[in-house]
């Protein structure tokens, strides 16, 4: 995994590989610069701080202390673009918060995965595609998804999918769940919920 540094295929954040979603060819897991669009860090210190992992590349990105352009941006959530589209729009919606991968979810977290949903859309019809029978949403299930910080693919439209993203992205296999498998998964959790 590249969480702590190292680079290699399925890099989230890293040097090159098959599956590398936030980073670029050379360059190791986090370093600034890292194939993505030039953009000023935010210089405030956000309240929610403490809910951060400051070794995590995905919190700095949600909080603006990555160069990134971001497509959203809320008191929540972040939304940018995946740099190895799996389809012609493929973005990454991401918590502010860190929170762990999505098997770490409990019940409560049934909401949240339901609003990372509707940015995801939202910045699709922002976007300009609105064929929303026509998208993939879902999360690399572990161990195959190599960053600790949750994040849901928005892919569309999933038609024109190649034959390798139809694989990495393949609905409900045993490294890919889709957001409704996921939340049945949640809904049938022990706990207190409302959700």
């Amino acid at each position: 995994g590249c969480e702590a540094g190292a680079a290699g295929p399925g890099c989230e954040a890293g040097a090159a590989g098959p599956g590398c979603e936030a980073g670029a060819a050379g360059l190791g897991c986090g370093e600034p610069g890292a194939g993505r669009e030039a953009k000023a860090p935010s210089e405030a210190v956000s309240a929610e701080d403490s809910g951060l992992d400051h070794k995590c590349l995905f919190c700095k990105i949600g909080n603006e202390k990555e160069a990134v352009e971001l497509l959203h941006l809320d008191d929540q959530f972040a939304c940018f673009k995946d740099v190895r589209p799996g389809a012609p729009h493929h973005y990454l919606v991401v918590p502010r918060n860190h929170i762990g991968n999505c098997k770490t979810l409990k019940k409560e977290h049934v909401s949240t995965v339901e609003k990372m949903v509707e940015v995801g859309k939202s910045v699709l019809q922002q976007k300009g595609f609105s064929d929303l029978a026509d998208v993939r949403l879902g999360f690399h299930w572990p161990p195959f998804c190599s960053m600790a910080h949750l994040h849901l693919h928005v892919l569309a439209p999933a038609s024109r999918m190649g034959f390798l993203s139809r694989m990495v992205y393949k609905s409900n296999s045993y490294w890919f769940i889709t957001v409704d498998q996921l939340i049945e998964r949640l809904k049938s959790l022990p706990g207190d919920s409302k959700s």
